[in-house]
């Protein structure tokens, strides 16, 4: 059975226009799981579903069999998942970074000496320890961001949701964000569901679902995803920086190999095709 899993599921703010239609999908354990769409496709909305801060007008959404529908369940869907927004000002709520951390544990009701374990367990995952006794005031936006997720470990949730979660951070600032969710992922095992509209971001997911227009459009691997380039600008997105580099390059007849996706995998293929050219 999927860890998450949403069944034809739709919203709407207003009841008249559907922010989310007719969805389905589902999360497996451990599976690290990216979500496209351009700004109002409803990808954001759909954070909001998952940890039932939204319910389904329809259709039902099922976190560790728990149902979100169902009012008695929302506490431990919740706790199962963690969703970190776009901006990390509005998730601090604390002056010195370990009382942000544990301010989830302490409103669960979890026993003083495991949030203290809890703490350091969050604050070594996202590398911050150094940092236990700051103000998150004086952070860079890539650190009050880290200490956001922190916060969210510290909840030990199964499931973490990156919504927009590097948006507002500079690009150093988001490749330290998402090189502690890849070890999140990779070594904690944690099931990560990142939501973006940056192409680079899920170039190493399981697998990516493309939101358009309420609507899953497009449904597969990376790889399968860039594939179909026409189709994705149609929908206003774009391609990862170098599967666009790489496409133009074969459009000028140059005999780049299909499936590039990332900056090494071009880099290596113009090493081998430079000497021949």
């Amino acid at each position: 059975m999927a860890l998450l899993e949403a069944e034809n599921v739709s919203f709407s703010y207003d009841k008249k226009n559907m922010a989310v239609k007719n969805v389905s999908l589902s999360v497996d354990e451990g599976e690290y799981v990216a979500i496209i769409g351009h700004n109002g496709s409803g990808k954001s909305t759909l954070a909001r579903l998952f940890n039932a801060l939204l319910i389904p007008d329809s259709g039902k959404i099922t976190v560790d069999g728990f149902c979100s529908s169902d009012k008695n369940a929302l506490f431990e869907i919740r706790r199962r998942v963690g969703v970190v927004f776009q901006n990390p000002d509005n998730q601090l709520v604390a002056s010195i970074v370990e009382d942000d951390v544990a301010f989830g544990p302490e409103n669960l009701g979890v026993k003083r000496e495991e949030i203290g374990e809890r703490i350091e367990y969050a604050l070594k995952a996202v590398g911050m320890e150094k940092f236990r006794k700051s103000s998150p005031t004086r952070l860079s936006g890539g650190q009050k961001q880290r200490i956001a997720i922190a916060g969210v470990l510290a909840l030990k949730p199964g499931i973490l949701v990156l919504d927009e979660s590097t948006a507002m951070l500079d690009p150093q600032g988001r490749k330290e964000i998402l090189e502690v969710v890849r070890k999140l992922n990779a070594e904690d095992r944690v099931t990560v569901i990142a939501i973006t509209h940056y192409m680079e971001e899920v170039l190493h997911a399981d697998k990516v679902f493309v939101v358009n227009d309420g609507g899953i459009a497009m449904q597969g691997t990376p790889a399968e995803i860039f594939r179909r380039a026409k189709e994705i600008k149609q929908m206003g997105l774009e391609l990862p920086l170098a599967a666009y580099i790489a496409e133009k390059l074969r459009q000028r007849g140059v005999p780049v190999p299909e499936g590039i996706m990332t900056e090494e995998e071009l880099a290596e293929a113009l090493c081998v095709l430079l000497p021949k050219i």
